[in-house]
């Protein structure tokens, strides 16, 4: 099935939901594997704040992200975060953005997917 819609993802932290930390970053990882399953791939992810780690050296996510990137999903880390938390020469996958293309990303989308 081809995806007629601009889906966009949007990752803000290294955890999906609020609570348990560790149970978060399990179901982050989960979540993201399962976008590498389904038919209809998502346009864009978009990585920023505490999300930005999940696109760097020791992530792990990495192996799901490159997989999703190498279908033709385009991968965004907000530059400004990599900067804040030093990741700058850890980013691992997927390029390094600013926020008027993030902006710019999410206004354009059909659907909008923060996990």
């Amino acid at each position: 099935m081809e995806n007629t819609k601009n889906t966009v993802v949007v990752y803000s932290s290294r955890f999906m939901g609020t609570g348990d930390d560790t149970l978060g970053a399990t179901i982050v990882k989960a979540f993201t594997f399962q976008l590498t399953q389904q038919e209809a791939l998502p346009t864009t992810l978009i990585f920023y704040n505490g999300g930005a780690f999940l696109t760097c050296e020791g992530s792990p996510l990495l192996d799901d992200l490159k997989t999703l990137e190498a279908a033709g999903v385009e991968i965004l880390t907000c530059g400004t975060c990599l900067k804040y938390y030093e990741l700058e020469d850890k980013l691992a996958v997927g390029i390094a953005s600013n926020m008027p293309t993030i902006v710019a990303k999410q206004l354009a989308a059909d659907v909008i997917v923060r996990p």
